[in-house]
């Protein structure tokens, strides 16, 4: 008898993996997407990645027709998020819009000798999604009306000028030192748990400036909170035209872009790859994008995988320069 039921067992365990839906597993040409896709953003609701990545979600879900939901991890200047996104299956379920801080991370890791938290070779970029130079802001009140005023009053109060900043080594961060670093002055650093709470800390008057993103400071410069001093692109903005840049300004070394990509996990399979980029490539053309970003001032810069892979490999060497610079901050 016992036999029998091993016979029977095994008979249909094979009919099940002759129709493909043996228990407890997905038939192997599943197609793809069959199930919802969450986009890991690893900074807080309110910063430049969350900004982007949420009406970008919207227009991505109309294309794979499958609900694809923002997920917030924070911490650790966007570490933690982008970790999770790292090891994640690769299955095309589990993907990240993040920062140009993606690049930053492993090389702090290297600084301070520790294991990395992730290498960027564990990604594979999907698509650019826009580029923005950072810009340089103060509270209306503040009385610097230009960075000469700013570098003037820092010379004789080092260390007493505060900044914010998404989290240290982040975009900010980063962007800032390269300024202070430039300019010979020391500036105090209040690191925060990203973007939005960075620009929070500075509309109350926790700190006195931030190097941030156009699209969400714009607003509140237009609103007459804030005042905007510089941007550190290589060319004036169209919505500033009135701004310097760093470089005009003698700071020739000083160019430092807040980029959003989207990204996978390294070993997501080539033909999820494809339906991804196929889907990101109509996204970004979609009248309800494309009025979020012009909301937030900020342009669209969207660049396929290949294109991308060689926008991000000439960033990254300019911000691992960057940080060697910096050094080790505790």
């Amino acid at each position: 008898m016992q036999k029998m039921k091993s016979v029977f067992s095994l008979l249909a365990i094979l009919c099940f993996a002759w129709i493909g839906v043996i228990p407890g597993q997905a038939p192997a040409d599943e197609p793809y997407p069959s199930r919802p896709i969450q986009v890991i953003v690893p900074f807080p609701p309110g910063g430049v990645a969350d900004l982007v990545g949420r009406p970008f979600a919207a227009a991505l879900e109309k294309n794979l027709k499958q609900p694809v939901v923002i997920v917030n991890k924070t911490g650790a200047g966007g570490a933690v998020g982008m970790q999770a996104a790292a090891v994640s299956k690769p299955d095309g379920y589990t993907l990240m819009v993040a920062l140009s801080s993606i690049s930053v991370m492993p090389e702090v890791d290297a600084l301070f000798g520790r294991p990395s938290t992730y290498k960027l070779k564990d990604f594979a970029p999907i698509a650019l999604l826009t580029a923005d130079p950072t810009i340089f802001v103060v509270r209306a009140e503040s009385p610097w009306k230009t960075v000469a005023d700013l570098v003037a009053d820092a010379k004789k109060r080092p260390n007493e000028i505060k900044y914010s900043s998404s989290g240290v080594y982040g975009t900010m961060h980063v962007a800032m030192e390269m300024f202070a670093h430039a300019a010979g002055i020391k500036l105090r650093h209040i690191p925060t748990g990203g973007g939005g709470p960075a620009l929070t800390s500075l509309l109350g008057g926790h700190v006195d400036a931030l190097s941030g993103g156009p699209n969400v400071s714009i607003p509140h410069i237009k609103a007459g909170t804030l005042r905007v001093l510089a941007n550190w692109g290589a060319k004036r903005l169209a919505a500033l035209p009135d701004v310097p840049t760093m470089k005009e300004l003698g700071y020739k070394d000083v160019e430092f872009y807040i980029w959003s990509g989207f990204f996978a996990p390294a070993a997501t399979p080539p033909a999820i790859i494809k339906t991804l980029r196929e889907a990101t490539a109509k996204a970004v053309q979609a009248p309800e994008f494309k009025s979020a970003m012009e909301k937030m001032d900020t342009p669209i810069y969207y660049l396929d995988a290949p294109d991308f892979q060689k926008f991000w490999d000439e960033d990254a060497q300019r911000l691992i320069k960057a940080v060697r610079n910096i050094g080790k901050v505790q």
